[in-house]
């Protein structure tokens, strides 16, 4: 090894060691005052009580909406507000042939109660965005 070389050898090292004295912290995640929240939209609702599977792969339960994919993704956990005793949060976990837009259909598993809730004007709040 050349003189060079011996001496480049003790400065990478030096640098290396420098770079680990100064350890990196992550960038904390802006926090979102729930008065900075989005502002609800206007969808229209309809309800379904039939199937096993969603369009995620979970099974249908209380507390389902089926979605536009393009507007609410699978996953979106929503608030909904207009729609009486069904207010409540929801998650988007499936799709439907008629689902387009804003239009949804909200999961209750009693076939008469859903066809009770007819069709309806509703706002939907998005708490978080799925994937």
């Amino acid at each position: 090894m050349n003189a060079g070389g011996r001496r480049l050898g003790p400065l990478i090292l030096l640098v290396m060691c420098s770079a680990c004295a100064h350890p990196s912290h992550p960038v904390p995640t802006p926090h979102v005052p729930p008065s900075a929240a989005a502002a609800p939209l206007r969808f229209m609702a309809t309800a379904y009580c039939t199937g096993r599977v969603t369009a995620s792969g979970a099974l249908v339960s209380k507390g389902i909406v089926a979605a536009d994919p393009a507007v609410l993704p699978l996953g979106t956990v929503i608030r909904i507000d207009g729609a009486a005793s069904y207010d409540g949060t929801y998650r988007v976990l499936d799709t439907g042939a008629r689902i387009h837009r804003r239009r949804m259909d909200v999961y209750i598993p009693d076939c008469a109660a859903a066809r009770r809730f007819g069709r309806r004007s509703i706002e939907v709040t998005v708490i978080r965005t799925g994937h």
